[in-house]
């Protein structure tokens, strides 16, 4: 019995890992439809979130069918329990994925304002602050998932010198340019709330393994962890 439930302990970590990758490549593929100003491109990305939601309905009956029939305890039933929460982080950050090719459309078939520079930088950043939390939560890692939400500062600057530039050098000195340069603010938030819901789940690893609270106490990142 035993041996079964660790195998579907293993499943369960299988389908947590296709759902953050089908995630992250959504967000890539919003990026790419900004880069394109492809109306094909964002709707095509809009049409897949159906799948996404479907992937986090699956995980969550997975994890209630393991408490219901194995009743787990200690770590295991943190375990599942931090499962069911990070379905829900990455069902929320595709929906910000659709967000942000929802405002493509509002762009597309027209120039950009700008080039684009520090959003595809904030997408990279979004991108390896997904892979490295869902790498932590798997590993037992804390030093990766502490990684992670010290990496929120640098989301949080780069959609500050996004709004900056499009908000000082474009929208104030040229009103006609408000059209254009809204989308972009947007997507910019857009990134940076998809940093916070990786970094929400951080801080969750963090809790689960150590037993430590770091939300809203970044200082305590610093206190000596022991591994669990």
């Amino acid at each position: 019995m035993e041996t079964h439930f660790q195998q579907e302990l293993e499943e369960l970590k299988k389908e947590l890992l296709k759902m953050s990758t089908i995630v992250n490549d959504t967000i890539l593929k919003s990026i790419n439809a900004l880069k394109n100003l492809s109306r094909e491109e964002a709707e095509q990305i809009i049409n897949q979130d159906k799948l996404i939601d479907e992937l986090e309905l699956k995980i969550e009956e997975k994890c209630l069918e393991l408490l219901a029939l194995h009743q787990p305890v200690a770590f295991d039933l943190r375990f599942i329990c931090m499962a069911i929460k990070i379905t829900n982080e990455l069902e929320r950050i595709a929906d910000l994925a659709v967000d942000i090719a929802q405002n493509v459309l509002e762009l597309a078939n027209k120039p950009l304002l700008k080039e684009l520079i520090d959003i595809p930088k904030l997408t990279t950043v979004a991108q390896n602050i997904i892979r490295d939390v869902i790498d932590a939560f798997i590993n037992k890692n804390i030093n990766l998932a502490t990684k992670v939400i010290l990496m929120d500062s640098e989301a949080d600057n780069l959609r500050n010198l996004i709004q900056k530039e499009l908000i000082d050098d474009y929208m104030t000195k040229n009103p006609t340019t408000v059209k254009q340069a809204i989308p972009l603010l947007l997507i910019g938030r857009h990134l940076e709330r998809i940093c916070d819901h990786a970094t929400n789940i951080a801080e969750n690893i963090v809790y689960m393994y150590s037993a430590k609270i770091v939300k809203h106490h970044p200082e305590r990142l610093k206190e000596k962890t022991n591994f669990q």
